[in-house]
């Protein structure tokens, strides 16, 4: 109890301290001012922007001596001393621009600034580096607000993913430098093809909701911007290493000119990651390169970037059987040698930036992205005995005629088979922007252009006949046009309001042709028994609009209104029943918040309600073929609380934190379950049921403390202490309790020592000990519920996945163990 009364007067003494206002004016060298400026108190929360006419006002300022951070987009920043013991006015800044932070010019088209209505989260370099531990990018960004990660391997390497508000990597936008990222097809993000992108990445975004318009695929519930384009004005090398449990090793080479001949600068970056994975042969073998070159003028500058990631990866996402939890955790069925993941994927970037005047730039970039690979897979009877693969292939099925051995045709045989997948994607961007006194406008688009080849292969056959191996037992095609237009207006009605406008145009042509990897003709034929295929062209218009108005130089409020349109993927179409078009979806985003900052703390609230028609959830029902399928739900929604907090109470000690609150629903569904009796499917009618793999409350915490060491004023020490806690969620949408998740909390303890002056520019050691409690947790999962109401047989010997729910009900469950207790530790020699 008398800890507890320091609290109170803790507050206090915060409270009781001088405090003045400090006013000014922040413009450039020419004296125009910069609206939207950013002004702050370095080392605190309490900052402010600059009016339309590049003046500030900021209220709370402590006695005595600060340093003021001065920021605009395409500045320098600039740091300036200043003793406070009194009220100021006259406090003037002028701003010279940058020519290195050129991704902040690219990228801004598709962000949002500090004083925007919109959600969102910026996450600095240094952040990126402190948690940039051999981990997926997913890892990376697991402490953001209202995200939750995911790992097949169980440690962050490999094949990974995350949700923002419960909307898994279909529904969330990605861009590089402001290039579409996700895959038109099937609108995933594959983190695994690009390793180690964050140690290229300067500065990331995120936008939860619908966000602001952007390139490539609709964002449905959030957006994820990576910035990789600034460059170093000095020469620099650097070497980061990782090295960690389960065989994690991470070699990351970064070399940069600096600034050539006063207009040049080249950097680069070669990395490789090897893991051995905490599930059972959950191997990963990655491999990265980074590569820019960068022409920098008075008003023009020119980026070619390259980068590509190549991986061979051991399967791990079938998952472990429920009833070996306990004994087996990391327990893998598949067992073949060779059932990995291989694909690479390269891609270019051109950005062209011009600056016409003070008040109006352009922007121009083109991009083409190269991938190939397969995933293998052994069919038979030698191994992957726990899964579906564990039978002997039927020939016929794989376009091979069954050879005559003896008396005898043989049909069945074991097999490997390849499954490619061969694309080319590629288009442009474009932005203008406009920004004078009280406007700031942007006009921008992108135009993206897609070809997929989809094959198969059989490369081995225990009976092949006389086909020839490699033999190709299917082909499909996905052919994708991308047109997308948008105009973005802010206008500061007031020195306190501004209004904010954004409208899109987006149109989509998609094609998919040939045979589908189960054998069927993609689309059906017409009526003289031609192959028609699938066709859809789908036009979507989505306005956004809000508001935000600054109570005082510390608080302000927001609220904006925004729809959002998502087309199908490519699984939609070709598994739609009798080849019927699925409805794209459609969502209403609500939002609504209030921000503070003060000296010492930091505080946000925001409230969403995301209102769905039509969104496309798995309702157990399957085509004419048993593939499942998903429908339109006709209303679902999300509604939500999000806090956000910083607190500083004692020199070198930091509390932050997010918490997320929340509601995911869907109002009616018909939910659908195989029966292995009869051949059909069960209805039942399902009211105000969870939506999957959305938990209604999740919340992270970092308690660091920093402190120099005597050595060298300049070294710094940091420890932090790391918890997340993720609530209950659902593995499907039954809402049934054997399909639940258990809620989970983990902590990490991470430990920093960064020097300086030490034969080299500096040397930093990172150390995270990660799960330091050892809880054993599930993080994903699949279910698969099925009924067989008869004494005559019983599943749960077909396999060990399957499980009895009783009354002639079953359920097939796999889950995805994460790792207990390890270490990542890592270091970086800078010279």
């Amino acid at each position: 109890m008398k800890y507890l009364l320091l609290v109170p007067g803790l507050f206090l003494s915060i409270l009781s301290s001088a405090q003045f206002s400090i006013s000014g004016f922040i413009g450039n060298e020419k004296e125009v001012p910069l609206a939207g400026a950013t002004i702050r108190i370095k080392d605190t929360y309490l900052g402010t922007t600059t009016n339309a006419e590049g003046r500030f006002e900021l209220d709370n300022v402590p006695e005595g001596s600060v340093v003021f951070e001065v920021s605009y987009l395409g500045y320098e920043t600039l740091e300036y001393g200043l003793t406070v013991n009194e009220s100021k006015s006259g406090v003037n800044f002028s701003l010279k621009p940058s020519y290195f932070e050129t991704g902040e010019f690219v990228v801004s088209a598709t962000r949002v600034k500090q004083e925007d209505p919109i959600a969102h989260q910026n996450i600095s370099k240094m952040e990126i580096k402190t948690r940039n531990l051999s981990v997926d990018l997913p890892y990376v960004l697991d402490l953001a607000t209202s995200v939750v990660s995911t790992s097949d391997a169980g440690n962050g390497v490999g094949y990974t993913a995350m949700r923002i508000r419960g909307s898994d990597a279909t529904r969330v936008n990605v861009t590089l430098n402001g290039i579409p990222y996700n895959d038109p097809e099937s609108h995933g993000t594959f983190w695994v093809n690009l390793p180690d992108i964050a140690g290229s990445t300067n500065s990331i975004q995120i936008q939860r909701g619908v966000g602001t318009s952007s390139n490539g695929s609709s964002a449905f519930g959030g957006s994820v911007n990576l910035n990789t384009l600034d460059v170093s004005r000095e020469a620099f090398g650097r070497y980061e290493g990782t090295f960690g449990s389960f065989g994690t090793v991470r070699h990351s080479l970064q070399l940069g000119t600096g600034l050539l001949k006063e207009k040049f600068v080249l950097e680069g970056r070669a990395s490789v990651i090897n893991s051995n994975g905490y599930i059972d042969r959950a191997s990963s073998a990655l491999q990265s390169y980074y590569l820019s070159a960068n022409y920098i003028g008075e008003k023009t500058r020119l980026n070619f970037v390259t980068f590509s990631g190549a991986e061979r990866t051991y399967q791990a996402w079938y998952g472990v059987p429920e009833k070996f939890l306990d004994s087996n955790r990391t327990f893998n069925p598949y067992d073949y040698p060779d059932q990995v993941d291989d694909y690479q994927q390269t891609h270019y970037q051109l950005h062209l930036f011009h600056r016409f005047s003070d008040v109006l730039t352009l922007n121009l970039s083109g991009f083409y992205v190269r991938g190939k690979g397969f995933f293998e897979e052994y069919v038979g009877t030698e191994y992957n005995q726990n899964t579906e693969l564990g039978t002997k292939a039927f020939l016929p099925d794989y376009g091979i005629i069954p050879p005559n051995i003896g008396d005898s045709t043989v049909e069945f045989s074991n097999l490997v088979r390849r499954r490619w997948l061969d694309n080319d994607y590629y288009g442009g961007t474009f932005s203008v922007q406009y920004n004078k006194n009280r406007i700031n406008a942007i006009l921008g688009g992108s135009y993206g252009y897609y070809f997929g080849d989809h094959f198969g292969q059989v490369i081995w056959a225990e009976f092949a006949g006389d086909s020839k191996l490699p033999h190709e037992y299917y082909r499909g095609t996905g052919e994708k046009y991308d047109y997308n237009s948008y105009f973005k207006l802010e206008y500061m009605a007031t020195d306190a309001l501004s209004v904010f406008g954004d409208l899109q145009l987006r149109h989509i042509d998609y094609t998919i042709d040939g045979i589908n990897d189960d054998g069927r003709l993609l689309g059906g034929v017409d009526d003289n028994g031609n192959p028609i295929g699938i066709r859809d062209n789908l036009t979507f218009f989505n306005p956004k609009g809000g508001i935000n108005f600054n109570l005082t130089s510390s608080d302000r409020v927001y609220g904006s209104v925004a729809i959002g349109q998502h087309e199908p993927n490519r699984n939609d179409y070709i598994n739609a029943p009798n080849n019927q078009l699925p409805a794209a979806e459609k969502m209403i985003d609500y939002e609504v918040g209030y921000k503070r900052l003060s000296k010492k703390y930091r505080f946000g609230i925001n409230g969403y309600y995301m209102d769905y028609t039509d969104q496309l959830v798995l309702t157990g029902a399957v085509n004419d073929v048993g593939a499942p399928i998903r429908q339109n739900a006709a209303s679902s929604y999300r509604l939500g609380i999000e806090l956000e907090w910083g607190w500083n109470p004692l020199k070198g000690l930091d509390w932050v934190g997010s918490a997320t609150l929340s509601e995911n629903k869907i109002e009616r569904m018909d939910w659908y379950v195989d029966n292995w009796l009869t051949g059909e499917q069960s209805v039942y009618e399902l009211d105000n049921t969870n939506i999957a793999f959305s938990p209604g409350f999740i919340a992270i915490s970092q308690l660091k403390y920093s402190w120099n060491v005597v050595r060298n004023k300049s070294d710094e020490m940091s420890i932090n202490l790391i918890t997340k806690y993720v609530g209950k969620q659902y593995l499907d949408n039954s809402q049934n309790e054997r399909s639940a998740l258990d809620a989970y909390l983990t902590q990490d303890v991470q430990f920093m020592y960064m020097i300086e002056d030490w034969g080299l520019s500096n040397i930093s050691i990172n150390v995270m000990v990660r799960n330091v409690f050892n809880t054993l947790y599930v993080s994903n999962g699949w279910v698969y519920n099925f009924e067989y109401p008869a004494d005559d047989f019983d599943p749960t010997i077909t396999s060990v996945y399957v499980n009895d729910l009783g009354n002639g009900r079953y359920q097939s469950k796999a889950l995805f163990p994460q790792a207990g207790i390890n270490v990542l530790a890592g270091i970086t020699l800078a010279f």
